[in-house]
């Protein structure tokens, strides 16, 4: 049915009191530090099929359709923020676009627990950082102390090894995608992180976590982070709910007998149980596991399974 921006109070009266809830509830969890949360979590609020993020003040909206409702657009512009929009599909990943307010024309930085992320509305259909990874991140920064190893692969920007590196930690980031090497390397320096101190290596993680095995290189924690589905520069397919033993099994070869991996997965046809017994099922050693929940601002689908892994 066509929109003339004239709906019945009783269709956008209920969607603009959720959207004004879902605000007032992540207010309290903007702190100094802290400036990029997600707003609105889609049925977590009430409001299926819409999420909203804050960035430093800007706004990314995402819809599983092109065009946002009549009422979801008035109340966009009348928060005054620079907004983006970005259609959820899978199939067609596209970079997000303007939506209202003013536009940006350049990369900028958030704040996250102190550390600062360069994040980039027309870099693709991803920004620069997930925000659902945001307690992971804290907890690495938590357990490492200076001079240990890290390994972070599919790596992406970097965020992983930022936390690490600001523990002290001396970071291996690992990702076929030279570009996002670069990012993270510039999110190394965003930080006063020299990135000539720490290595980066482009490539297939299963192929590295190999070489690292000859090599006898050995890692004090290692993050897998792997994507849903993805084909290397070979052709070979990883997919999640079937090969994430195969990869945990690859990196506890180059665990240090008292390191630890941080084990994610966001495939949503992959049960929290199942992806446990994956891990569990890659080594003949005892491990000892446990499982951390998605930040507060997350109030929908617990799609993020996290399982911390230990000998």
């Amino acid at each position: 049915m066509a929109c003339d921006g004239h709906r019945p109070p009783l269709q956008s009266a209920p969607m603009l009191d959720l959207l004004t809830a879902a605000l007032a509830r992540r207010t309290p969890l903007f702190t100094a530090e802290t400036n990029a949360l997600r707003l609105v979590d889609g049925s977590g609020d009430g409001l299926p099929g819409i999420t909203l993020e804050a960035y430093a003040g800007h706004w990314l909206v995402a819809t599983p359709v092109a065009e946002v409702s009549a009422a979801l657009d008035a109340w966009l512009r009348q928060q005054g923020h620079a907004c983006y929009r970005k259609t959820l599909d899978q199939q067609q990943k596209s970079s997000p676009l303007h939506h209202c307010g003013p536009e940006l024309s350049a990369p900028f930085l958030i704040r996250e627990n102190g550390l600062q992320f360069e994040i980039g509305f027309q870099a693709g259909y991803s920004q620069g950082i997930f925000l659902d990874q945001r307690d992971n991140r804290a907890e690495v920064r938590r357990l490492l102390r200076p001079g240990q190893r890290l390994l972070n692969t599919f790596a992406y920007t970097g965020a992983f090894s930022i936390a690490a590196a600001s523990a002290g930690a001396q970071t291996t980031t690992l990702d076929l995608s030279q570009p996002y090497l670069d990012w993270a390397k510039r999110n190394f320096s965003h930080n006063s992180l020299d990135p000539a101190a720490h290595h980066f290596c482009k490539g297939d993680t299963f192929h590295w976590l190999r070489r690292f095995a000859k090599q006898g290189r050995k890692f004090d924690a290692i993050i897998l982070d792997p994507p849903t589905f993805s084909r290397d520069d070979q052709g070979r397919i990883f997919r999640a709910e079937q090969d994430f033993g195969t990869l945990a099994a690859l990196a506890l070869d180059v665990l240090t007998p008292d390191g630890w991996l941080l084990c994610c997965t966001n495939c949503r046809s992959l049960g929290a149980a199942d992806f446990e017994r994956q891990i569990l099922s890659a080594s003949r050693r005892l491990l000892q596991t446990r499982s951390s929940p998605m930040p507060a601002d997350f109030t929908g689908e617990a799609y993020l399974k996290s399982v911390w892994v230990s000998a």
